[in-house]
């Protein structure tokens, strides 16, 4: 089988690409060429790599020319120029959605949120569920995953946890009232995105993705620490103070520390669909638990943030990540 993946050299997509190269499948990587964190994916056997976004339909039909199915993993979590909710989220999955048409494409995949909806104030959000509806009304076969945290290895959220305790002796929780969240291992969403495409799992559904452990933010954050090895103080800060935080990182630093959107997201908390929507079948759902040995196979090696963290610096040495402290899709 031969199957696309679109931000193909993201976190979520690359796992998703090697899972099926090891099943023996065909892979076809569509990315812009920013994210060089594994460059050694497209150097996989049964692997095509198109550079391109998603703005020419043209370019994207000629990437999926012969390919059974579709997994759309591109998007952003803050807006940076011309790549703005709506030019990704919105008009790229109408092109994703366009060019799948013209190539014959059966299947497509997209992984959104679990919180996305409409008219709730986030951009991020509201662009979400607008790419949900088109695919949705494709009239293609399809499957929308609304996942919430993914973590493991490459992932941000433990990479930026870590970089974080290894600079700073405190650290700020978000708000005063703790939500809860259901960390989802990318192992787990790699495999259930694949059962989707090649086992023609969950047609026609749009289901959440949740982890099978309900903890609070916080009891996340100590239990990376500790087996990070750190011990920072820590104490909750106003949701005001970090969406000014999100709104300055954002500006200076590469991969920011929390972006505005996700800023919102950990204040609503991330354990439940909203709006609701079918839970994954037992013999389906994630099944890896967010255990110490689960999270110490995800931390990067140690290192405290420096100056090529930076922006400015980034811009100078070229393209790299850009994605944000937790890992969304």
């Amino acid at each position: 089988m031969r199957v696309a993946v679109t931000g193909g050299t993201g976190f979520v997509g690359r796992h998703i690409a090697r899972r099926l190269v090891a099943d023996g499948h065909e892979v076809v990587l569509i990315a812009r060429g920013c994210d060089q964190t594994d460059p050694g994916i497209q150097q996989l056997p049964n692997v095509r790599f198109f550079q391109t976004g998603l703005a020419d339909i043209g370019k994207l039909e000629a990437a999926f020319t012969g390919c059974d199915a579709v997994a759309h993993c591109a998007g952003i979590n803050r807006e940076r120029g011309e790549q703005t909710y709506e030019r990704v989220h919105i008009r790229g999955t109408r092109n994703v959605v366009e060019a799948a048409r013209k190539a014959g494409v059966a299947k497509i995949a997209l992984i959104s949120f679990l919180r996305a909806r409409p008219n709730c104030g986030s951009g991020y959000h509201e662009s979400k569920w607008a790419a949900e509806e088109i695919v949705r009304g494709s009239g293609l076969d399809y499957t929308v995953f609304k996942c919430g945290v993914i973590y493991g290895k490459g992932d941000h959220m433990l990479d930026h946890l870590s970089h974080a305790f290894h600079t700073f002796p405190f650290f700020a929780f978000v708000g005063f009232r703790d939500k809860a969240i259901r960390p989802n291992a990318v192992e787990d969403v790699a495999r259930i995105i694949q059962g989707s495409l090649v086992d023609g799992e969950l047609s026609r559904k749009t289901v959440a993705v949740v982890g099978p452990d309900r903890l609070t933010l916080r009891e996340a954050v100590r239990q990376v620490a500790r087996v990070a090895g750190k011990k920072p103080v820590m104490f909750p800060m106003p949701i005001w103070f970090h969406y000014i935080l999100g709104w300055v990182v954002e500006r200076i630093m590469r991969v920011p520390l929390v972006s505005v959107a996700q800023v919102k997201m950990l204040a609503e908390g991330l354990a439940e669909p909203c709006p609701s929507c079918e839970y994954l079948p037992p013999d389906i759902a994630p099944q890896i638990h967010f255990s110490d040995e689960q999270i110490r196979k995800g931390l990067p090696s140690p290192r405290p943030f420096t100056t090529r963290d930076l922006e400015c610096c980034a811009r100078r040495k070229g393209p790299g990540r850009h994605s944000a402290f937790l890992q969304f899709p």
